[in-house]
């Protein structure tokens, strides 16, 4: 389980994240919503530890990630895999070696300076690409990808990491919408069928309650809402992106969906489809 206790993060004057308390399952598909600047991304940052809490603790089956450092440290952001909305690849590196990447808080500090990376590892990262239907592209330089397509490169580069928890940072921010679903649907296939516990920022409500079983709503730093999609009513939803006044004053284009969206069933797993062009 990942437990988060009274965390709050300040950026001189401004607190970006309040008071917040949560426990996420182990498999559990949890997606984070809210307006910019709701505290979605610092909440993550802080649970891979990329920026520390100012007050607060976060604790990963029983070790209190908030006060690791040196090694320790290391292994949990091994454990934990990072997905960015940017990608975070290497652009003048070939996609194989970015997927490689992923195996870096895995090997010896020797290895990694020589960039010596057995056979056995690059059978996984080819397995990777091939999984997310990208292996044709394992010999170009990342930076001559299109989007949708790098991102799924970081997913591949995440699971070299054998995660126990992937956290995606606005993953199809920037992406087209077929693309966009061949990520979401990627994320969702691995939290199915490994178990990885996923949880996701995201600007659309219509891919939230598509995507994951669980919704959590932050509004100016605090959580708002938690509950399964189903409870994601017109005045949660109010809560989350709307200010002063009445529910129904809230324009679509604010949360950039319908809230009406039909649920995926229960128990139905996504199809990972064929790449998409682009």
């Amino acid at each position: 389980m990942l437990a988060i206790r009274h965390v709050t993060r300040r950026f001189g004057e401004t607190t970006a994240v309040d008071k917040v308390d949560l426990e996420i399952a182990e498999g559990e598909m949890v997606g984070v919503i809210g307006r910019s600047g709701a505290g979605k991304s610092t909440l993550l940052r802080m649970i891979n530890r990329l920026i520390d809490p100012s007050e607060g603790e976060i604790s990963f089956q029983g070790t209190q990630v908030s006060a690791l450092g040196g090694a320790a440290l290391r292994r949990w952001q091994r454990d934990c895999a990072m997905i960015f909305q940017q990608f975070n690849l290497v652009p003048r590196l070939d996609v194989l070696t970015n997927v490689l990447l992923g195996r870096l808080n895995h090997r010896s500090t020797a290895l990694n300076l020589l960039s010596v990376y057995s056979r056995e590892e690059r059978l996984k990262a080819i397995a990777a690409l091939e999984r997310l239907d990208i292996a044709q592209t394992a010999l170009q330089r990342a930076g001559t990808l299109s989007g949708g397509q790098q991102q799924r490169v970081a997913i591949a580069r995440a699971l070299m990491q054998e995660p126990k928890v992937i956290l995606a940072d606005e993953p199809i921010a920037s992406l087209d919408p077929l693309n966009a679903k061949v990520v979401m649907d990627s994320l969702a296939d691995i939290n199915a069928r490994e178990g990885i516990t996923v949880v996701t920022n995201l600007h659309t409500l219509d891919t939230a309650r598509q995507y994951c079983s669980r919704i959590i709503g932050m509004a100016r730093g605090s959580v708002v809402f938690d509950g399964a999609p189903e409870e994601l009513t017109r005045e949660a939803v109010h809560r989350i992106y709307g200010g002063e006044g009445r529910a129904e004053a809230i324009p679509e284009e604010i949360t950039s969906t319908s809230i009406d969206t039909p649920l995926r069933p229960q128990g139905e797993q996504p199809r990972l489809e064929p790449a998409l062009a682009g």
